[in-house]
């Protein structure tokens, strides 16, 4: 039988052995499926993953600053693209990963209008949080979006500006928005909005999420978890959140 020194010396060389869970930093649109898919990874045996949230564009420059991470999912290829072109991903391990819609939201406490009532006059007044459509993908599908209808020259003095899609959301949520831009899967994980506006997806890129695997990775574990968010069991995740196949 082992003593307390032993068992304590065994069971540290083990902890220390264990494989370290990968890091992956993802687009925050994906908090609630991500950390379900995480823990679904994790049922199997292995170490749970470590996931940090924020706009793509924000992690995309934490990589770029050398962020020592295993896995990126971006809301859109521009940022990937960045990535690739700076040789920061593993050749090959780039996918289609998932696909979403963008919707206009308001707080779920006030009057639902008119579906009969044209986007335009319904946007004529009030404040519209958008993620920041200068850089965070879901702004820069809003704003495309919103030119391909003309009416952008009307709405970007009353954009309020905020560092993710969730902060948008958030800010429709207390009320500092009259109207919100967020994805399709954004709307559905809060009871606070109601999306009452779907875009069509005419009117703006395809809203695509690669994934990958980055250069600076050190988890064994890494590829794996990559392949399982790939593979039918990870996606059939995404699908009962309401993402789309990439």
């Amino acid at each position: 039988m082992l003593g307390g020194v032993a068992a304590a010396a065994l069971f540290g060389k083990a902890a220390v052995a264990a494989p370290a869970a990968p890091l992956v930093l993802a687009a925050a649109s994906l908090q609630e499926s991500m950390s379900a898919a995480a823990d679904r990874w994790a049922g199997k045996g292995h170490a749970r993953p470590v996931l940090s949230f924020a706009a793509s564009s924000a992690l995309a420059r934490q990589v770029a600053a050398g962020a020592p991470a295993d896995l990126f999912a971006s809301a859109d290829e521009a940022w990937m693209d960045d990535l690739e072109r700076r040789g920061l991903i593993v050749p090959g391990t780039r996918a289609p990963f998932l696909g979403n819609r963008l919707v206009v939201i308001q707080s779920a406490t006030k009057p639902m209008p008119s579906r009969d009532v044209p986007l335009a006059r319904l946007l004529a007044t009030g404040r519209i949080a958008l993620a920041d459509p200068d850089s965070v993908p879901a702004g820069r599908y809003a704003k495309a979006a919103f030119e391909a209808m003309r009416l952008w020259p009307g709405i970007a003095p009353r954009v309020v500006r905020a560092e993710n899609v969730r902060a948008a959301m958030a800010l429709v949520e207390r009320g500092a928005a009259e109207w919100g831009v967020v994805y399709a899967t954004d709307a559905r994980a809060s009871s606070r909005v109601r999306a009452f506006r779907m875009f069509p997806t005419s009117v703006h890129p395809p809203i695509r999420y690669p994934l990958a695997r980055l250069r600076a990775s050190t988890s064994p574990d890494a590829e794996g978890f990559r392949r399982f968010l790939l593979g039918r069991e990870g996606q059939g995740v995404f699908a009962g959140f309401g993402f789309q196949p990439g």
